[in-house]
């Protein structure tokens, strides 16, 4: 319903502004005619009927392209797929294939269809892990326990490892009491240990393979942008790792990147990062990629990259607000990791 009385607002909005310029006309007409000025006889009800129909056609595109997007492309999963060269990545983890997930948003689902759809997508790129980069709820846990039997079917070799999104701490609704938000979201942790999914709060893990190791790290969320809470504390996810060749963040919020991933710590390789979800409206073809939401993100959308750091911001999985998308469609990145 909000998706649609927003649509309805939105398309009204740009066909108003034709509206607009007829009004702003007739007055300027009035004016001229009240004062004894000149103006255009031409000027007049046909070309008025003009702009009003005009409005009309004008508002239809993007009602029109939000109905669309509801319906059709806010469940058209793509598969981005991404070499990451890292000139110091152990021998052992060339060729090795993570798949990243964020921003599901498990409480925007009517239904399960959409989500099997795209786990079946997931798994069938075959990764050796997996990346969740937060969001899994608007805001409680139980939005989560509605689709958990779906959600327990992403799996990988090597595990999955997940992080917590802004939305996922109950910040954005009234509790009954400071226990029951508590309890929400220790609920949520749990969630996550019987899905089977590790969970860094501030907190890493060394993957070994064949004798060699690389370490992924996970912070509790973090955003410089629009005042989004600061829970989370890299100095204290790094101990331990920091002779490790690789090291592989999870950090929800794209803005902690330039804030103080590479200013701080130039020894990230990788942030695999969401949030965003490219505004679930813009512009993207080959050579062109434009979205609202760049002008509050310098980092909205895919790959990045400042010296030898790299950052990956995943357009997300599910859409919040608006229940659809346009333009920006919902995403499974598959990464493949590189020494040469």
């Amino acid at each position: 319903m909000i998706s649609v009385i927003m649509i309805i607002l939105i398309s009204k909005i740009i066909g108003t502004l034709f509206l607009l310029i007829d009004d702003i006309t007739r007055f300027l007409k009035w004016i001229f005619f009240k004062f004894g000025f000149f103006y255009d006889e031409g000027f007049t009800t046909s070309r008025a009927k003009f702009l009003s129909q005009t409005g009309i056609i004008i508002s239809f595109i993007p009602f029109t392209s939000f109905i669309y997007g509801m319906i059709k492309t806010g469940f058209d999963y793509k598969v981005r797929t991404v070499k990451l060269l890292l000139p110091n990545l152990p021998d052992a983890f060339n060729g090795y294939k993570i798949a990243q997930l964020s921003d599901i948003h498990s409480g925007s689902f009517s239904n399960a269809n959409p989500l099997k759809k795209a786990i079946h997508l997931l798994l069938s790129q075959k990764p050796d892990l997996i990346f969740f980069t937060g969001d899994l709820v608007n805001n409680s846990s139980a939005e989560a326990e509605n689709f958990f039997s779906e959600l327990s079917e992403i799996k990988a070799k090597d595990g999955v490892f997940s992080i917590l999104g802004n939305h996922d701490y109950g910040d954005y609704i009234e509790w009954e009491s400071k226990e029951a938000k508590e309890k929400n979201l220790l609920n949520l942790f749990d969630i996550h240990r019987r899905l089977g999914w590790k969970l860094l709060r501030n907190e890493n893990h060394i993957l070994e393979k064949d004798g060699e190791q690389l370490a992924i790290i996970g912070v509790e969320n973090w955003g410089d942008a629009m005042r989004f809470p600061k829970y989370g504390d890299l100095d204290l996810a790094k101990k331990g790792v920091e002779h490790l060749p690789v090291k592989l963040l999870l950090s929800h919020d794209p803005s902690h990147w330039d804030a103080k991933v590479r200013p701080e710590h130039p020894d990230i390789d990788v942030t695999f990062s969401g949030h965003t979800h490219g505004f679930q409206f813009g512009i993207e073809i080959p050579g062109f990629k434009w979205s609202p939401v760049q002008y509050v993100y310098k980092q909205w959308a895919g790959l990045y990259e400042n010296g030898n750091q790299k950052i990956y911001v995943n357009r997300g999985l599910g859409f919040l607000g608006y229940l659809g998308r346009v333009g920006i469609l919902p995403e499974i990145t598959v990464f493949e990791l590189s020494n040469k």
